[in-house]
């Protein structure tokens, strides 16, 4: 039977914040590319972009979506070809006739020809994530040029794209830092290819640094994000999302050191377990439950090790795992911790699973991460599962 399309699924994304702040923080005449695995197929794409963490309003000069060996269609904004992104604002586009194929692959490309401020934006990493930039209006070339062109982590403005699908298609929704900044998610992606969980689209909302009760007022920390109060209402705007697993805290735990050692560091800053409790119970539960999301925790990583561990921490990050194991706030728990964790020390990471930083897992645990999350959130098949309506 022909399939039928009928409802707008995201199938891809990520968070948007504040992008690191370097010397330069502008750029002119450049071109973005950015693959995208299509893990549904389809007849439509439309595309949010965001300059949430702007300051400037942000001028989109052309945009296009392509395949290999095809000529580029057009992004389109209210039939033109160019947009403008208010500061601390998101657009989206029309919708776009584009047929796509599970599986295949397209290429957004993004140019921007005069004085653009870089400041929205969020650095992830895995085998499935990053994009190029070159010098040049290179958008509509089927090839970047090799000395005008660089690699990056970056994700520049691009914040979500929905495709027009099946009706049995949904989304899971990933919330978290740095460790979901990275290459789980990527991992639960190619799981999902691999063992015919061909129904669900992993989006990304995840950024580095960032912490559930407090964020930072400095330009050393900035990108560190915006506080979980903040973010997760609005990165929870996920066309047909069904479920979130949220992983997050660790960065409350281990950022304290006090104002002796770092200024913007205080004491004061450091939560108890109940602390904590209470902000995924009052910021990310409560939301999440008037959106008729599924809600899965995922219990925060070992840090033995790490520059500023100390047993205090730990009891703290032990209290806080043991309440997302068993509260009945949640549908059910991810256990990361458990995943990655040595046997007979269960305070650090198990052989091979430490990056060498003693805080962030390697490629080999990320993948046991994307191994551990349980196959009912990918079939979609949790009690009283069902879609939110965008």
């Amino acid at each position: 039977m022909p399939e039928t399309f009928s409802k707008w699924v995201a199938c891809w994304g990520n968070a948007t914040s504040i992008t690191d702040r370097k010397e330069a923080t502008y750029a002119k005449d450049l071109t973005l590319r950015y693959p995208i695995r299509a893990c549904f197929s389809g007849n439509k794409l439309r595309f949010h972009f965001s300059n949430l963490t702007g300051t400037e309003s942000v001028q989109i000069s052309e945009a296009y979506i392509a395949k290999s060996a095809q000529s580029p269609t057009p992004i389109t904004f209210a039939g033109l070809v160019s947009a403008s992104i208010p500061a601390g604002e998101e657009i989206l586009s029309d919708e776009i006739p584009f047929d796509v194929t599970a599986g295949e692959t397209f290429d957004v490309s993004l140019y921007f020809a005069d004085f653009t401020q870089m400041n929205a934006g969020t650095a992830i990493t895995g085998p499935l994530s990053g994009g190029k930039y070159s010098y040049g209006n290179f958008a509509k070339s089927a090839t970047l040029p090799d000395n005008l062109t660089r690699k990056t982590n970056w994700i520049y403005f691009l914040n979500t794209i929905d495709i027009f699908t099946e009706e049995k298609n949904f989304a899971l929704v990933c919330f978290g830092d740095s460790i979901t900044a990275q290459d789980w998610p990527d991992y639960l992606t190619l799981r999902c290819a691999r063992e015919g969980f061909n129904n669900v689209s992993i989006i990304r909302r995840a950024v580095s640094g960032t912490r559930i009760l407090r964020e930072y007022s400095c330009i050393t920390y900035a990108a560190y994000g915006l506080k979980g109060a903040t973010r997760f209402p609005i990165e929870m705007n996920v066309a047909g999302a069904r479920a979130v697993i949220i992983q997050h805290g660790i960065n409350d735990i281990i950022h304290p050191v006090g104002v002796e050692v770092n200024k913007f560091r205080p004491w004061s800053d450091m939560p108890t377990a109940d602390d904590l409790i209470n902000g995924v119970r009052s910021l990310y539960v409560t939301h999440a439950r008037k959106l008729g999301l599924k809600i899965y925790s995922g219990t925060l990583l070992p840090i033995y090790g790490w520059r500023t561990y100390n047993e205090n921490r730990d009891f703290i990050r032990m209290a806080f795992n043991e309440w997302l194991r068993t509260a009945p706030d949640f549908d059910g728990c991810v256990d990361f911790d458990k995943a990655v964790r040595g046997h007979d020390d269960p305070k650090r990471f198990a052989n091979n699973f430490d990056s060498g930083d003693h805080l962030h897992p390697s490629a080999k645990a990320y993948e046991a991460m994307a191994e551990c999350v349980p196959e009912e959130l990918l079939k979609g098949t949790s009690k009283n599962c069902f879609d939110k309506i965008i």
